[in-house]
């Protein structure tokens, strides 16, 4: 799988916020620790495409435990974080309330670490698009460099 960005964000501000804290606690059945999407900076009229943000935080319930003296945000929370951004893009492209469980994850690949204090921007595009089931290419950034890529599979339950 290529590392190549799978939308071009060089023309999206990403200091805006296009759905706020709020709304994403609104659409999001997770909450408290394991709310990993902080808010949409950019998404289309569509919904297709979507840019989210999570800042990871130092005070964050895994950071003393996974790599103690050398915290790294775990790849599976990586994923849950894009999986977040997806569900919202789906529950807003379908107007849908109910629960987004998601369902495969394939092609993944970890290209970089990612420590508290590093703000992962999260980029989703739907590839395959149904009323009940989606298929997203997602990617991490970092500084502007990819850490992690994926397909990421998600029907309503």
């Amino acid at each position: 799988m290529s590392a190549a960005l799978v939308i071009d964000i060089s023309e999206i501000d990403l200091t805006k916020v296009a759905i706020s804290a709020d709304e994403v606690g609104e659409m999001l059945p997770q909450c408290g620790d394991m709310r990993h999407l902080n808010h949409i900076i950019y998404h289309t009229d569509d919904y297709s495409q979507g840019v989210g943000v999570k800042y990871v935080r130092d005070d964050e319930f895994w950071v003393p435990y996974h790599i103690p003296g050398r915290p790294l945000l775990p790849g599976v929370l990586m994923i849950e974080a894009a999986a977040q951004l997806c569900s919202i893009m789906f529950r807003r492209k379908t107007g849908q309330d109910g629960f987004l469980g998601f369902t495969r994850c394939d092609q993944v690949s970890f290209r970089g670490q990612v420590e508290p204090g590093d703000d992962l921007i999260l980029i989703q595009d739907c590839l395959k698009f149904g009323k009940r089931r989606m298929v997203c290419q997602t990617q991490g950034l970092v500084r502007g460099r990819v850490v992690f890529d994926g397909q990421i599979t998600g029907m309503t339950i």
